[in-house]
């Protein structure tokens, strides 16, 4: 009987060094969690036996236990990189089977999807046509490599301050925007059409006095694009604008502090809609002069917005200006949140929503099975997954840029090492006795 106990000690503990081992060599393994070897005593006896009266029968392994504790961040800078700080795990796809990990070091195959180096596709949500995540419509994730398609220009908002002590420049000769003489100042603005390409819209501003008999002061605005009328792009002479404000420097005209930049003459023959101040020489006339290439700016023309215009003693000036077109854009990056949004990155300048990193969780995260690869299978005993999103529920923090390492501490195993190897020895050394005490009894005989 001795035997066997020591033979189960024996193997108890070759049990520990494998797993003590395995930690060991996975120390630099990415998303790898550490395990442990928990063991069980034996006792044999009948039903009437006595249970102070009997030895034990060995140990056995109750279990190999992983440990699921959070493994330190390391920062990459790779995009795709990514680390589950707290609870959860990454979902992959091997061919229609789930599989799970921790392990977050992803690229993309040549269909732009998302994968580990196993080839496993990478599990999230997709976006409606509306721009919103369909959560719960899980899906392979994939990098929308297609270009952003230009939004002609329809709106700008100018926070613009006039100065109320700028010379008044009279009514005639009239404006000329090569000649200072005929304006007080002038600002730009980049304005797109629907091709994605880019102009100028060009504010001038002059400084007026009313015509006896009224007295005060007001401004007109004159707007070129690309130095031509937007109304008529034959002429660099626009129709004014009349900006008044009122003794506390506000903008009272127009009201709304809104105007509508015309892109065309619908009057004209034949009609001129949506022009283009992207021109071509008309070499055909004498003197060669330029006309529309055909593309639209925006029909309905462009609004400009002055709301907060004001009118005060200090240098003319812009505080602010925003316009809401773009160009034509390429992908340039990829940028993912603590929620696991992923959003394209554009030349232009934009950004897009393209999904959501999915994760999920187990009710007994133990009872996964592990098959390699840093990766495990839903099992009875760990539960069915519960899907959902990072930084939700019980779920922890998707951080882009950096992986999660493993959370094997090599002193501890290295202690464990020698723990297993003393034992190993000492239940070597109980069948080198039984030995002895064995041939000592045959000698008797």
């Amino acid at each position: 009987m001795s035997f066997n106990v020591a033979l189960s000690g024996l193997a108890a503990a070759n049990k520990d060094l494998a797993v003590t081992g395995n930690n060991i060599a996975n120390v630099a393994t990415t998303g790898f969690k550490g395990s442990r070897a928990e063991f069980a005593d034996v006792y044999s006896a009948s039903i009437l036996g006595t249970g102070g009266k009997v030895a034990g029968a060995g140990v056995r392994t109750a279990a190999i236990s992983q440990q699921f504790t959070q493994g330190n961040i390391n920062h990459t800078g790779n995009s795709l990189d990514l680390a589950i700080n707290g609870n959860g795990f990454f979902a992959m796809s091997a061919q229609g089977q789930m599989m799970y990990t921790r392990a977050g070091e992803f690229g993309t195959d040549k269909d732009g999807y998302i994968q580990n180096s196993s080839g496993f596709r990478l599990q999230g949500f997709p976006v409606g046509a509306g721009g919103q995540i369909l959560q719960g419509k899980k899906v392979d994730l994939q990098v929308d490599t297609s270009s952003v398609s230009p939004k002609a220009t329809s709106l700008i908002n100018e926070t613009i301050n006039l100065d109320s002590t700028a010379s008044i420049i009279p009514a005639a000769p009239g404006f000329d925007s090569s000649d200072p003489e005929t304006f007080n100042w002038s600002t730009s603005v980049p304005v797109y059409d629907s091709l994605g390409n880019s102009h100028t819209m060009t504010h001038y501003f002059s400084r007026r006095q009313e015509v006896l008999p009224a007295t005060g002061t007001y401004w007109e605005m004159y707007t070129l694009i690309d130095g031509l009328d937007p109304l008529d792009p034959t002429s660099n002479v626009p129709t004014p604008e009349r900006l008044e404000f009122d003794t506390y420097g506000r903008l009272t005209m127009p009201a709304a502090g809104e105007f509508t930049i015309p892109m065309g003459d619908p009057t004209a023959t034949p009609p001129v809609v949506g022009w283009v101040p992207q021109q071509i020489t008309d070499a055909t006339t004498n003197p060669p002069t330029a006309v529309a290439n055909g593309a639209v700016a925006n029909p309905t023309g462009v609004t400009v917005s002055f709301a907060d215009m004001t009118q005060f003693n200090a240098v003319s000036a812009v505080t602010s200006q925003k316009q809401d077109g773009y160009a034509t854009g390429q992908l340039s990056g990829l940028n993912i949140d603590e929620n696991g949004n992923m959003f394209a990155a554009f030349t232009n300048g934009e950004s897009k929503l393209i999904g959501q990193v999915m994760l999920v969780n187990f009710s007994n995260p133990q009872g996964l099975k592990p098959v390699g690869g840093t990766a495990w299978v839903e099992t009875y005993a760990s539960g069915v997954p519960i899907e959902g999103m990072a930084k939700s529920g019980t779920f922890g923090a998707i951080q882009a840029g950096a992986l999660e390492e493993s959370n094997v501490d090599l002193t501890a195993q290295l202690v464990q090492l020698i723990k297993a190897q003393s034992n190993y020895q000492a239940n070597a050394k109980t069948v080198t006795t039984q030995t002895t005490v064995m041939q000592t009894t045959i000698n008797m005989t």
